[in-house]
């Protein structure tokens, strides 16, 4: 289990493969396409990366969300190209569990989906969340611009004073530039709209983010 608690060094981690997972490019729950192009908002089109433990519940807390186009959940910010989730469990990939999320900027702020993504879980777990144990679990918002990026770590700064008001520990979300993200295998697509009675771990500190 330790092992599962530390990111493993990139000559460490599994060689994972060449080919990437082939799946069904439909949105189980809108009918809309998970990856890219996405035709009809093409220009009014943003995306972030959200890593807040098992990635079932995660991904329903988004694609419920006023403004948000698709969802669709993966593995980012480690080293094994194109991992399974049995490498991802095993601790020795270094990606977390992660909800890619495709929302309409003239509809919804990256700064209201953040305040979902805050409120949604406890980011001050490091590398779990709840009895879910493992870097996996980690929390970690992941931006593809510089403007995003700073945003999100003012955010950040200021929930983190909201929940040192009651005495909640430091943050340990990761927040960063947006590397390769990797899709899951299809069954955990939308997972809970296919299994509705399914595992949730998902569960907030009860403080408020403020934007």
């Amino acid at each position: 289990m330790n092992h599962k608690l530390l990111l493993p060094d990139e000559d460490q981690a599994l060689p994972g493969r060449e080919q990437r997972l082939q799946i069904d490019n439909r949105h189980f729950v809108t009918g809309r396409p998970m990856l890219e192009p996405y035709p009809e908002i093409h220009n009014d089109c943003a995306k972030v990366l959200l890593g807040l433990g098992c990635f079932w519940g995660a991904e329903r807390k988004f694609w419920n969300l006023e403004g948000v186009y698709t969802t669709a959940v993966g593995y980012t910010a480690g080293s094994t190209p194109n991992p399974t989730y049995e490498e991802v469990c095993s601790g020795l990939t270094g990606h977390t569990e992660a909800v890619l999320v495709v929302y309409q900027p003239s509809k919804v702020g990256l700064d209201e989906i953040l305040q979902t993504f805050f409120e949604a879980h406890d980011p001050t777990q490091g590398m779990r969340q709840g009895n879910d144990i493992g870097t996996q679990y980690r929390s970690g918002v992941y931006v593809f611009d510089e403007a995003d990026l700073t945003m999100a770590r003012d955010l950040a700064n200021n929930y983190q004073s909201a929940l040192s008001e009651v005495n909640y520990p430091k943050l340990t979300t990761e927040i960063e530039l947006a590397g390769e993200f990797y899709l899951a295998e299809q069954y955990h697509q939308q997972y809970l709209a296919k299994n509705p009675n399914g595992y949730c771990g998902i569960g907030g500190t009860g403080v408020s983010c403020a934007i």
